[in-house]
């Protein structure tokens, strides 16, 4: 496995396995404890891992926790997402910048998205499937959100041909303006 770490904002990680392949298929290690800390020189214990199968052009975030914040490991194991991680650390001089990357089942590539990020993806094909770890459990009651459209962040979203269809809670979620500042991360 290696790792990139983005010049643009500390933080999120972008990881690639390294793939055997032949003629019977391939094979990754996905997830190794050991190679990870080396990598980060990070110690997580990943407590949850969460499976999500969505449609092209679902959009799922802009999420986070102020109650049991998690970071978060995703990848796509089917199709292919744009995913996105906005910096909500106050202090932090890369405050409300995002990175997006493209993760497929075909170039297996791995994102860490830390506390302090809000995450969200948008599905590009037809069926995707999602896999993430995450170093806490979910908390309905301290989960947070912006808008996926919100000119102040104005994330760079790939265009897909069919509408961009979201759950009721997020087409509702505040603009990034209109968060209380215990919504984020000092």
């Amino acid at each position: 496995m290696e790792s990139l770490h983005f010049k643009e904002i500390n933080g999120p990680v972008l990881f690639e396995p390294k793939v055997f392949q032949d003629e019977r298929g391939y094979f990754f290690e996905s997830f190794t404890q050991k190679k990870f800390e080396e990598l980060t020189g990070l110690k997580l214990d990943f407590v949850q891992d969460n499976h999500v199968f969505s449609k092209k052009g679902v959009l799922r975030g802009m999420h986070w926790q102020t109650k049991n914040p998690m970071d978060k490991l995703v990848r796509c194991v089917r199709g292919e997402i744009y995913d996105v991680a906005v910096d909500i650390r106050k202090s932090s001089p890369t405050y409300k910048k995002f990175i997006g990357v493209v993760l497929s089942e075909e170039n297996r590539k791995m994102f860490l998205v830390p506390k302090g990020f809000a995450h969200g993806y948008l599905a590009l094909t037809k069926e995707t499937v999602v896999l993430y770890k995450c170093s806490n459990v979910y908390c309905p009651e301290g989960e947070r959100a912006f808008r996926y459209s919100d000119p102040d962040i104005a994330i760079d979203w790939p265009e897909v041909e069919v509408p961009v269809v979201q759950n009721a809670k997020d087409k509702e979620a505040p603009f990034f303006s209109e968060l209380k500042e215990s919504d984020l991360f000092p």
